[in-house]
């Protein structure tokens, strides 16, 4: 891998409260890509009522905050992702429900669901070009949708959908064509984009520069725009996970156990749940008890993880916190200036 700044040893959560639910409510899914390391085949998926029975715990009993909806694909169980999206409608504790999806369930009538639930934020995966998405998209059942043409066929009702966000992932081996990605997004109408490098998959050296190299054209794009005025939204300067890819907070894995984090997902990792194993939706753990264990996943991770990997996993990470940072001062004139006119 090519020199980087050295970085540090993966910290250690600084928790003092839970502020996010994990809810990964199926590991199955109708796509294989090639970044991603969730193990799929042969887990159980959440029934409603362990949905409904989630959300109040975090809320009642670790005070609340943002909702996660991951998978698998969570569209391929619509009935519990309603469920916990109806548990939290009302209750003031839950500040905003994210649904993560490939985008192949969204009918219709999720749209009009979707439009009308005050706390919704859609986040949509997508690789960029027809070409790129398609490479690294391989579905599983032979009636599955094409998933370009797909989300081609409903981009009018992303569109016409609030607070809709591009997760744009760049595989090892579209790197040099992640800018390009970026161009093609764009020139579909989208604007709120969320950046994922593969994480945990080993890069090789070339495929590290080409992605520092697509990183300074992208933020040459975003900044062009934002010196335009053009509407351009990046959601990764507004988060930060202290362990890379994976989320932390109270995570309810698909068979109803709980973990300070989803590194499980993780087929190269799904050893470690036992590591992290802190409880169950019938045998909830109290906060500190959370917090104690999160304090060991990240040495968790290190000791578990192909050291080749994880220093891949670091270099891609290391680019992308430098992207961010030289976005925030083009991103702060943006607002000032926004505000101003």
């Amino acid at each position: 891998l090519p020199r980087l700044p050295r970085l540090p040893r993966l910290p250690r959560l600084p928790w003092t409260m839970v502020k996010q639910l994990i809810l990964t409510v199926t590991r199955d899914c109708n796509l294989r890509c090639s970044y991603c390391p969730t193990a799929k085949d042969g887990w159980p998926s959440l029934s409603p009522e362990e949905a409904r029975k989630a959300v109040r715990l975090f809320s009642d009993g670790f005070g609340g905050g943002n909702i996660k909806l991951f998978g698998g694909e969570p569209l391929l169980v619509p009935d519990v992702v309603r469920a916990a999206m109806e548990e939290a409608r009302m209750d003031p504790k839950i500040t905003w429900v994210y649904l993560s999806t490939n985008g192949l369930g969204l009918t219709r009538e999720w749209f009009a669901y979707l439009r009308a639930y005050p706390k919704a934020i859609l986040t949509v995966s997508m690789d960029g070009s027809a070409d790129d998405h398609r490479r690294q998209r391989r579905p599983v059942r032979t009636a599955v949708t094409d998933s370009y043409d797909h989300l081609l066929a409903i981009r009018d009702e992303l569109h016409r959908t609030p607070r809709v966000v591009i997760t744009q992932t760049i595989a090892p081996a579209t790197a040099s064509r992640a800018a390009a990605n970026l161009e093609h997004l764009m020139g579909l109408g989208f604007w709120r984009f969320n950046f994922l490098p593969g994480y945990y998959v080993r890069w090789r050296t070339e495929q590290v520069r080409q992605l520092e190299q697509a990183f300074g054209s992208m933020a040459s794009l975003i900044t062009g725009r934002w010196q335009r005025k053009e509407r351009t939204y990046v959601r990764n300067l507004f988060t930060y996970a202290p362990t890379p890819f994976f989320n932390t907070g109270l995570v309810v894995d698909s068979d109803g156990t709980i973990h300070p984090s989803n590194i499980g997902l993780s087929g190269a990792l799904d050893h470690t749940r036992d590591l992290t194993l802190v409880g169950t939706l019938n045998n909830p753990p109290n906060q500190q008890q959370l917090i104690e264990s999160a304090a060991r996943v990240n040495d968790v991770l290190e000791a578990s993880l192909d050291p080749r990997v994880l220093a891949s996993t670091r270099a891609v990470d290391a680019l992308l916190t430098n992207f961010c940072r030289g976005l925030y001062p083009h991103w702060a004139r943006y607002r000032r200036e926004r505000g101003a006119a």
